[in-house]
């Protein structure tokens, strides 16, 4: 059964144009692009979708990183996409990641490390809403 989750295409990979070979990776793992848009992210948007890290010593940092340029938020199906994407983009650290995945190829350093997952499924729907209107997710037609 198929499934949905997030990923955000960050600052980083956007400033070094490697945004099109990781879009092409995720096609080419199966993923089906629901909808997708490009933004800069505000102060609010950050804060509010990084909430949950609201009381760690990294959140300014990582406010201030995610709205430091602009992003692609993409929604993406496909069988077991959560898990699926976490191991293709692998460990936060790129250091850490295995050197065939996104983070190890794209990445700099933990915060960044290229592309942001959704870590479950419940939090995947969370994101998704958090960015997309349910009329704006797409279904495909293959």
């Amino acid at each position: 059964m198929k499934e949905r989750t997030l990923t955000i295409i960050k600052p980083d990979s956007m400033k070094k144009k490697c945004f099109g070979a990781i879009m092409q990776r995720l096609l080419d793992e199966g993923f089906e692009f629901l909808h997708l848009k490009m933004l800069k992210l505000t102060k609010e948007q950050a804060e509010g979708f990084y909430e949950v890290h609201k009381e760690k010593p990294f959140f300014s940092e990582l406010v201030e990183f995610m709205t430091s340029g602009p992003v692609i938020v993409i929604a993406l199906e496909r069988e077991n996409a959560v898990l699926h994407l976490r191991e293709i983009m692998g460990s936060t650290d790129p250091k850490k990641a295995p050197s065939s995945t996104i983070r190890a190829i794209y990445g700099m350093d933990i915060q960044r490390n290229a592309i942001h997952g959704s870590d479950s499924k419940e939090n995947a729907l969370k994101e998704i809403n958090y960015f997309f209107a349910e009329y704006q997710i797409m279904r495909s037609p293959l």
